[in-house]
């Protein structure tokens, strides 16, 4: 079995979906199995991948889809069941067969209330917004910590549609009113939030919505990965945005975005190496939201800018932002963090080369990769390099630099 991680470097939008359609492209040529597993945040993530004279942004499908891998929701992914049927439609358009989306039976599900609180949280803030995609992460993650208020596949499957609308409402009558007061909102005060959170022909769409959408889903144990020839583990957001990555709070992500989910995963199910970390960036350094970014400075002063088709200006996130990257410690500051005690072996992906004529962009001065690779790699820390200079997976090079 091999078995692969795909982790965004710095503050996400890096090129994951790029990363993974690579991986699974190299399982389909070599005829193997394959399935991607979504194991962190959930339908906030926009994976863009380009195949085939087609483009498409995965969000809760793996982006391993185009070369025909399967999907694993893991225990620690959030997904959105309301939204599914949305972009399994989509994909389905392009004349593509989609592969088998699965999920764990107690995979938390987020619901209309979560997103409802997270919006009313965030537009309160005005300025000082966290940067949060209101998709309700945060508020479905804190909900489903509490075992009574968790929200599963597996309950809609036992319960079926009545069951699980009756679950919804008691939610909505034991627990609502208790977060809304410990955040200080008042529903008569949220505007049209407020209207939609008390409306209960809004919950019961919802609901109904997710039941239909459930159907689209396998129920099945984390253990069905052993079946496969080839595993990828497709993260989401980036290493900075880790929710215990304390040093940039509030402006985090609620879950763990680098091997850490990955790493449990395959100690439950006793799955050892070797395994492989391919650590994502851009040549430069993207951020789409709210927070410290450093050195995007020198790139506001330079004016320098790159076209983005995927991170449009919202309402949530504002505009894309960039920065250059720090020196070579600072580069590999965080990947270092992340693999020092994991199972997985670091390697680079540098996307977006094309944009910047083979250089990386630092903030001392603009240094061809071949240099930088040496510089960043002196204590041997990465095995291979990446390089992608296109949107393609097929024009990605790899160079082994480590045995």
């Amino acid at each position: 079995m091999s078995i692969k991680a795909v982790v965004g470097k710095s503050f996400g939008d890096e090129g994951k979906g790029l990363a993974t359609d690579y991986l699974a492209m190299l399982s389909e040529n070599s005829s193997r199995s394959c399935i991607v597993v979504r194991h962190n945040g959930g339908a906030q993530a926009g994976h863009t991948v380009e195949a085939f004279g087609k483009r498409f942004i995965f969000h809760e499908i793996s982006s391993g889809s185009f070369r025909g891998a399967d999907t694993l929701w893991a225990p620690t992914f959030m997904p959105d069941l309301y939204k599914l049927s949305e972009e399994w439609n989509d994909f389905l358009s392009l004349g593509v067969k989609l592969p088998k989306i699965y999920s764990v039976p107690d995979c938390p599900l987020t619901y209309i209330d979560d997103i409802l609180i997270n919006m009313s949280l965030e537009s309160r803030r005005g300025r000082d917004r966290h940067g949060s995609c209101g998709m309700g992460i945060d508020e479905g993650k804190r909900r489903s910590l509490i075992p009574e208020f968790r929200i599963t596949p597996f309950d809609i499957v036992s319960g079926g549609a009545s069951g699980f609308y009756k679950k919804l409402l008691f939610i909505r009558k034991e627990y609502l009113p208790g977060r809304l007061e410990a955040l200080s909102l008042e529903p008569s005060a949220m505007g049209e939030y407020g209207t939609l959170i008390t409306d209960e022909n809004v919950l019961y769409n919802y609901c109904e919505q997710m039941c239909r959408n459930s159907e689209l889903i396998t129920i099945a144990d984390e253990s069905i990965i052993k079946t496969y020839d080839d595993v990828i583990f497709e993260g989401a957001q980036g290493l900075i945005l880790d929710e215990e990555n304390y040093a940039f709070a509030p402006n985090l992500t609620s879950s763990r975005t680098g091997l850490t989910n990955p790493d449990a995963m395959l100690k439950r199910l006793g799955i050892a190496g070797p395994c492989e970390a391919v650590y994502v960036t851009r040549t430069y350094v993207t951020k789409h939201g709210a927070g410290r970014l450093p050195y995007e400075d020198i790139i506001l002063k330079e004016g320098k800018s790159f076209a983005d088709n995927t991170n449009i200006h919202n309402e949530w996130q504002g505009s894309l932002r960039f920065a250059p990257h720090g020196d070579g410690d600072e580069f590999n500051e965080y990947v270092i963090k992340d693999s020092s005690s994991s199972a997985f072996t670091p390697s680079v992906m540098f996307t977006h080369a094309d944009e910047t004529d083979g250089k990386v962009l630092t903030k001392n001065g603009d240094v061809s990769l071949y240099d930088w690779i040496l510089r960043i790699n002196k204590d041997g820390l990465y095995k291979k390099v990446y390089v992608s200079g296109s949107h393609y997976a097929e024009d990605i090079e790899c160079r082994i630099i480590a045995e």
